[in-house]
């Protein structure tokens, strides 16, 4: 099988590339700690060919996503605008010195005229795509909730969540009475995300509950952290299929995180299917055709 294309998913944390053969078929594959936050000097070229140095040596076109493309990265790919498909991304591709094209992220405004921004998720996204329209939930630590209609990303919304989780277990009082490294606890999880999805917009006051449900020794200390999970999650999963009123979903990410957030959305009466974990490789490899890098032929 001949070589097609290196294919990056290149993030704040960490570095996943492979080497793509025919019809985007894994030849090789490789991970590293090299996110953007972490390499030495910003020296991103260095790291571009400390990682695929003997991938690119075949003479092969390169196509990374994520947050290499920003403005902290190597150089940044501009946004496209919702709606936005594979054409809008493909069109937007960014060239850096060393022929390495990187898509571009995606915007949109809400209701209110905020705007919000992804980068990275837009190709898993289109990786998970199988051409109907519906809603692809990206949970992690900037949370996304995608809506797909005729084949564009159409408008989309994030949740810190993640975020927000670790920051008051590490840096705030609910932290205290936490257990370090404890497993999850299912029956803990399902008692927060339950509070989460009750119906009236209260989340500053429930976060309050986590501390004193422990004062009372009405949770132990190795619960906490999954009751503060399933809380965070349930108010994530009520307020944003109130948005979108999705009946159904696509969950795009870690297994064990997708399985909470399924678990949580059936709660909420809709029901859930996880997608393939190879979204953000397949989604290179189709911007990667859309935009005439590779060929199928």
């Amino acid at each position: 099988m001949s070589t097609r294309l290196v294919a990056l998913d290149w993030g704040t944390s960490s570095l996943r590339a492979w080497l793509l053969g025919d019809g985007g078929a894994v030849l090789a594959e490789k991970s590293a700690p090299l996110g953007i936050l972490k390499v030495p000097d910003g020296d991103f070229a260095a790291a571009f060919r400390d990682s695929c140095g003997e991938w690119l040596a075949r003479d092969v076109p390169a196509i990374a996503s994520g947050m290499i493309g920003s403005r902290q990265g190597w150089v940044e790919a501009p946004y496209v605008t919702c709606p936005a498909g594979f054409d809008a991304l493909a069109q937007g591709l960014a060239r850096t010195d060393s022929g390495l094209a990187i898509v571009p992220g995606v915007s949109c405004d809400d209701a209110s005229g905020v705007p919000d921004v992804m980068r990275g998720e837009e190709t898993q996204v289109f990786g998970a795509h199988d051409g109907s329209e519906g809603v692809y939930v990206l949970p992690g630590t900037h949370s996304k909730w995608v809506t797909v209609v005729d084949g564009r990303i159409a408008s989309f919304a994030t949740y810190m969540t993640g975020e927000l989780f670790a920051v008051l277990r590490g840096h705030s009082i609910l932290g205290r009475t936490m257990a370090a490294d404890a497993p999850h606890a299912p029956e803990a999880f399902r008692r927060g995300w339950t509070a989460g999805l009750a119906g009236v917009d209260a989340l500053l006051h429930k976060l309050f509950g986590a501390r004193t449900l422990a004062l009372f020794d009405a949770l132990a200390p190795e619960e906490a952290p999954s009751y503060l999970s399933g809380l965070l999650i349930g108010d994530e999963v009520r307020a944003a299929a109130r948005g979108i009123g999705a009946a159904s979903v696509t969950l795009v990410g870690d297994a064990n995180l997708c399985e909470r957030y399924r678990e949580v959305i059936a709660g909420a009466g809709a029901t859930s299917h996880t997608a393939r974990t190879d979204a953000a490789r397949l989604g290179l490899w189709r911007i990667a055709v859309k935009a005439g890098i590779v060929s199928v032929g």
